[in-house]
């Protein structure tokens, strides 16, 4: 805030040297809350006259009366002038009265205008007319300074150097005004010294408002005040105040530019240097570079089959083509294909033909979560406020909307599963690979908020992926129009209106419209050696459908597929109706497959079963399941195990829905009452029931626990290939260690390779390798 009009706030803001010196020897002259007396005119000792408003002239008459002026001569104009000498530096306060002509000429004018008025009157006026003091501005003051101090110094006549000038001037501005500067007494020396004022001189106005309070900034709770704190260093060995080094804010500033622009280089710098690093690995668009633009037709550009809307075109032909199989894009695909990888040496190469899985059974694992969405394995996608209740892949995209649930899951989609991630399942002696997708892979209806046909993209690229390494696929429709079993795998969670309800008859005929566009393209050529098996609908929930409804649809769906030209097997699912009751039904359709998965933590009298009972179970009831399957004369025949898993507890996030809870802990709500489990189920079933160890990271699991879980999931193993082979559920996840294949490698907790085993139900079952019999 500017200096309030009549009165003075810096010492040296105008006048000569002379006339501020003597200024500084004027007595305080007004206490706090006086009046200020009439304005009138004053004869400095220098011989200027100056105007003085009523304050300095009230002042000067109160310094006169107590302190008489010596009788003096009258000077002899021929008479040489003495120099000064100057006084010693003396510990009294000093008051400024100088006062410029034009302040005067304001306070008379002011006067005229406003004639008498009380304190309070007059004080709120001048709060008002504070705001004009900016009209003066501090660059026209320093402007009369060194045009009066141009280059003599006026105690000893002498030139100054300019840059000692320009220091002594530094010391006068903003961090100094409680000091009076005294050159010393010898001529020529112009070294600075400072005399103390132990009472800081402010204006009147502040004066009434209770301000001037030392070492108070601000004063006495003034919302606004010229005022500012003492800032120097107490010397006390010479007995005076030191002014800190003057503040030079334009070295400031332009030390603050060089170090802003010194910072920015180096992000350039760096930036440049990842981007460089990247290049050619980490750029998912890099291909696109030999494109041109106008290669993709108007009609296409912005759609599905434009590239140049892809997150990522790595290993994609970006070649424009609309063509079409069975009316589904060929947009991506090379025309170009080599079926000579093997997986590993335990396995032939694709054009060779598997033989018998009854003696060769496939090793395999899902690639849950990527194409259809499910909770547990990326809970990232689903940590929203529970009160928008998004619980599901349909709930997520009604939440986002088209534009950012397409932006949403393609950058999933690209990043989730990688040809690395197909490399390092290779790697792990697997040799079959099963790939969950959704019915919007292929079309959309009504109001459907799914993301249309982009995982299709991802889907063919991946099963090309695959035929690099060697590894077989099985396709897996794991959602179906109108959901097959109302849980959130199939893309909506709740009611079941596939093949039931009012909507029953029309997703059943989309289901099979979705299937014949699929059989059609995937009966080329291109997938007759690494497309080995073709899912029709993955877990239809039969317990709650009608059981003849389902296998009639089964039984149209295969006809439709065979029909269309596909050649390998066709599977379908037990619908949890128990595999002896598939005995009979569904016979006598060549190269079709039932597909059973086995979890014993769903079920709240399984999940019960302490770690001993748990591989007994797997080695026992698993494998007589199975060979009870394979077996026209007491199950349907031909059986493999698509889904299984070595976890032993449901205390995955999210595992049965978001915000269920689960059955280990007795938290499991799901609100049907005949499923829910409002107490513990862990095998001690009691408050010690805890997710720690399940949930904890597997660096931390106990010699034990680890010797159970492999046991665990080798016992499943060899049951399961008493069958057609197996599919572990699933390849990775974000944050469950126990469903993940790829953790799960990391940790120790399975072979290293799929075909290594070391367990064997017959010898390992009997005294569990020292396995302890209790939880």
């Amino acid at each position: 805030m500017a200096p309030r009009e009549g009165s003075t706030s810096r010492h040296r803001e105008s006048g000569t040297h002379d006339e501020r010196r003597n200024g500084h020897r004027k007595k305080k002259s007004r206490e706090h809350g006086s009046r200020r007396p009439e304005s009138g005119a004053e004869t400095t000792g220098s011989g200027t006259t100056k105007g003085l408003s009523l304050d300095a002239l009230a002042q000067l008459n109160d310094y006169n009366a107590q302190n008489p002026a010596p009788s003096e001569e009258p000077r002899d104009p021929n008479k040489r002038r003495k120099k000064r000498r100057p006084k010693p530096p003396q510990e009294q306060e000093y008051i400024v009265v100088e006062e410029d002509a034009e302040s005067t000429r304001r306070e008379r004018r002011r006067r005229h205008e406003h004639g008498d008025e009380d304190r309070e009157a007059r004080r709120a006026r001048r709060r008002r007319e504070a705001h004009t003091d900016d009209e003066r501005g501090e660059s026209s003051r320093r402007k009369e300074r060194r045009r009066h101090e141009a280059v003599t110094d006026h105690e000893t006549d002498q030139e100054v150097p300019r840059k000692q000038r320009r220091r002594r001037e530094a010391y006068t501005d903003d961090e100094t005004d409680h000091y009076k500067y005294d050159p010393p007494g010898s001529q020529g020396d112009l070294s600075m010294k400072w005399t103390p004022i132990l009472g800081r001189i402010v204006s009147g106005a502040i004066v009434e408002e209770g301000r001037a309070v030392p070492g108070m900034r601000g004063g006495a709770g003034s919302k606004h005040s010229s005022y500012d704190s003492y800032d120097s260093i107490l010397n006390e060995k010479e007995g005076y105040y030191k002014p800190r080094p003057p503040t030079n804010k334009k070295k400031k500033k332009w030390i603050v530019a060089g170090v802003a622009l010194v910072v920015l280089i180096i992000i350039i710098v760096v930036a440049v240097v990842v981007s460089k690093k990247n290049a050619g690995t980490d750029d998912k668009k890099s291909n696109l570079n030999d494109v041109p633009k106008d290669s993709i037709p108007p009609a296409a550009r912005g759609t599905y089959l434009d590239p140049f809307t892809w997150a990522d075109t790595t290993d994609f032909n970006l070649t424009y083509t609309n063509d079409t199989v069975g009316d589904l894009p060929v947009m991506g695909l090379f025309t170009e294909w080599d079926d000579s990888a093997a997986a590993n040496d335990k396995v032939p190469a694709l054009d060779k033909p598997w033989g018998d899985y009854t003696k060769k059974p496939a090793r395999g694992v899902n690639l849950g979560g990527w194409l259809s969405l499910e909770p547990f394995i990326t809970p990232s996608l689903f940590n929203y406020d529970s009160r928008l209740n998004i619980i599901d892949e349909w709930t997520l995209c009604s939440h986002l909307g088209p534009k950012t649930a397409a932006a949403t899951l393609e950058k999933h989609y690209a990043n989730f599963v990688t040809e690395q991630t197909i490399k390092d399942i290779v790697d792990a002696g697997l040799d079959h690979i099963r790939i969950p997708y959704s019915y919007w892979a292929v079309i959309t209806y009504d109001d459907d908020p799914y993301v249309f046909r982009t995982s299709w993209r991802y889907l063919l690229r991946a099963i090309e992926w695959c035929r690099k390494h060697g590894l077989r696929v099985k396709l897996d429709l794991h959602g179906l129009p109108g959901s097959q079993n109302g849980w959130n795998h199939s893309g909506r969670l709740g009611e079941i209106r596939w093949l039931n309800g009012t909507d029953g008859a029309l997703n059943r005929q989309r289901s099979l419209d979705v299937h014949d566009r699929l059989s059609k393209f995937f009966a080329q050529d291109r997938y007759k050696n690494v497309v080995a098996f073709y899912g029709l609908a993955n877990e239809p929930r039969m317990v709650n459908l009608p059981a003849d409804a389902v296998v009639s649809w089964t039984s149209d769906a295969y006809r439709l597929v065979r029909g269309n030209g596909f050649q390998n097997q066709i599977v379908f699912g037990d619908g949890f109706m128990g595999l002896a009751n598939w005995q009979g039904k569904l016979q006598g359709l060549d190269g079709l497959v039932l597909d059973v998965h086995q979890y014993v933590i769903f079920n709240n009298d399984q999940i019960v079963y302490t770690h001993q009972k748990k591989v007994q179970y797997a080695c026992d009831g698993w494998t007589e399941q199975t060979q009870q399957s394979m077996n026209r004369a007491t199950g349907f025949g031909p059986t493999m195990f698509a889904e299984w898993s070595q976890a032993d507890t449901d205390c995955a996030k999210y595992l049965t829905n978001v915000g269920w809870g689960n059955r280990w802990t007795g938290t499991y709500d799901s609100g049907n009452a005949t499923l829910d489990a409002l107490s513990p189920r862990c095998p001690t079933t009691d408050s010690s029931c805890s997710c720690d160890q399940a949930n904890a990271d597997p660096s931390r699991y106990s010699a034990t626990y680890k010797k159970f879980l492999k046991m665990f999931a080798e016992a499943q193993m060899v049951s399961f290939e008493k069958g057609l082979g197996w599919w572990y559920w699933t390849w990775d996840t974000e944050d469950a260690p126990l469903w993940s294949y790829k953790k799960g490698l990391a940790a120790g907790i399975l072979p290293a390779k799929a075909y290594d085993k070391e367990f064997n139900c017959d010898t390992d079952v009997p005294d569990f390798a020292g396995l302890p019999e209790t939880y």
